[in-house]
């Protein structure tokens, strides 16, 4: 009650001090221009209340009203909200350079990840030189054609677990393996170790501190629309993300001790990843780099990378159980082109079109990342408007994807419509931008176009699927939560069969 109290208070001297500050400026010219058009925002709380629980969708319904380019007034922020590939490019690339940066929620100041956190640090010299070794030493195609092998050896540790299953007609918890798969991958072509057993609870809580995260960081939290309540933390929302990072760096101290230890042993053989590279760099006078940049730059990662893939496989999979129908189309792609239960390369891809159509229709309806931050870091004009220096800028991807203009049955999986269509997913077409676009789309974009690819094949062609018992196509569940990416409100269970030989 005190809390609340406190609350209230602090909310009614916001209130006031507004309430000043309009009468003081009453009659001033406007400095701004014309601002975009949006709903009437409340006293004090603005339009926070017309967020929800999931603001994507909310949003979407309220540019039905106001338009493509939105304005809102949450708490103290400014935001302006996008739902158009036109006005999209001009933010992301007309704009790029003054549209490249992001407002810092309360949560990502936890461990400074505000300034070390190369989603979140400001464009400057650290951003660029992080880029270049993710570019250089894990996500260019030079190293990625050479970690294949990586790859497949993880595939078949994927396909092994499942088999087991299949043999004993046990339910798989498809979103757990597949993010299972999806880290150690990624951990390997990092760390060069496993980070998670499928068969123990490792990947389970893995997967619950990584999600943690994200809804830690992509929720609304007060904190961020009234900033003296910074100090208190009211939701828990920073406490909470400080625990789940502590959490991380705890296992990326020990896994970067014991590598520094083994580096100490004469004659040791390098691992030649990228915590080799990373650990060389620290070493080198000239370069700014500490194991606190390191733990860093894996966190992100790992969290970003290992959820956003993981989520999108999960979704694939589980529309294709709910269209049957697509289920078959794709299934006899891979039996006319790979053969049914033969092994998949990565370079077979290109020749599975239906394949790429149905992942591309995925990021459509399920894009990882539904609202792609950046903040205005100038007053800039557009479309006849003027977003002003400091505000909040969400380009809602989700509903670009949704837009009946744009897309013939939007709420229906048809991915029948990408082929033959060149669009494609590399931030050059608005109308799809799952991985946002600019020098701030996702640099982890190779990496997860090949793991999703090759992961969804091999589990489709080594295996036919059917839903638990007592659920039908017409009964899943098929809910969003939430958080930095959208998840499914339930986990994705389906029994594994064995392929019936011809």
């Amino acid at each position: 009650m005190d809390l609340l109290l406190l609350i209230l208070g602090l909310f009614l001297s916001w209130g006031l001090l507004r309430a000043l500050l309009y009468l003081a400026n009453r009659g001033k010219p406007s400095m701004v221009g014309v601002l975009p058009p949006g709903p009437r925002p409340f006293p004090v709380i603005g339009n926070l209340l017309e967020l929800g629980d999931q603001p994507h969708q909310s949003l979407t319904k309220l540019a039905k009203t106001y338009g493509p380019i939105m304005r809102l007034k949450l708490g103290s922020m400014t935001t302006m909200v996008i739902t158009s590939p036109p006005l999209a490019r001009e933010i992301i690339q007309t704009h790029d350079i003054l549209f490249s940066n992001r407002l810092i929620p309360d949560t990502i100041t936890a461990h400074r990840r505000d300034e070390f956190g190369l989603s979140w640090m400001p464009m400057s010299p650290l951003w660029k030189d992080q880029r270049r070794i993710c570019n250089m030493h894990l996500f260019g195609n030079k190293i990625l054609d050479s970690n294949q092998d990586l790859r497949r050896r993880q595939v078949q540790g994927l396909l092994a677990h499942v088999r087991k299953c299949s043999e004993s007609g046990a339910l798989v918890n498809l979103g757990e393996v597949i993010f299972t798969a999806s880290l150690n991958l990624l951990a390997n072509a990092m760390l060069s170790i496993d980070l998670a057993d499928p068969t123990s609870e490792t990947a389970k809580k893995f997967k619950a501190v990584v999600w943690q995260i994200m809804v830690a960081e992509g929720t609304p939290n007060m904190a961020d629309y009234f900033p003296m309540l910074k100090k208190i933390d009211p939701q828990g929302a920073k406490r909470s993300n400080t625990d789940c990072i502590t959490h991380m760096f705890d296992v990326f101290d020990r896994v970067i001790d014991k590598r520094l230890q083994d580096r100490k042993v004469p004659g040791a053989v390098r691992k030649n990843d990228l915590l080799d590279v990373l650990l060389d760099l620290s070493e080198d006078d000239s370069k700014d780099t500490s194991i606190f940049h390191i733990k860093h730059l894996f966190l992100d990662l790992l969290v970003a990378g290992t959820e956003a893939t993981a989520s999108t496989m999960e979704w694939a999979m589980a529309e294709l159980l709910h269209c049957p129908e697509k289920l078959v189309k794709v299934q006899a792609e891979l039996e006319l082109v790979i053969g049914r239960d033969n092994p998949i390369k990565e370079s077979d891809v290109a020749r599975l079109p239906y394949l790429q159509a149905m992942v591309k229709e995925t990021y459509r309806m399920h894009p990882p990342l539904p609202l792609v931050p950046r903040m205005a870091g100038a007053n800039v004009q557009v479309s006849g408007y003027t977003i002003p220096e400091g505000a909040q800028i969400l380009v809602n991807v989700w509903a670009i994807g949704k837009d009946p203009t744009l897309w013939k049955n939007p709420d229906k999986f048809i991915p029948e419509r990408f082929l033959g269509l060149d669009i494609d997913v590399k931030g050059q077409n608005f109308e799809l931008l799952p991985f946002g676009g600019g020098r701030r789309i996702c640099p982890a974009l190779p990496l997860a176009s090949r793991m999703i690819h090759l992961m969804l094949g091999s589990l489709l062609n080594s295996f036919d699927w059917k839903l638990e018992d007592g659920i039908s196509p017409d009964t899943m569940d098929m809910g969003e939560n939430y958080g930095l990416t959208l998840r499914r409100a339930q986990s994705l269970l389906a029994v594994p069969l064995p392929i019936k030989k011809q």
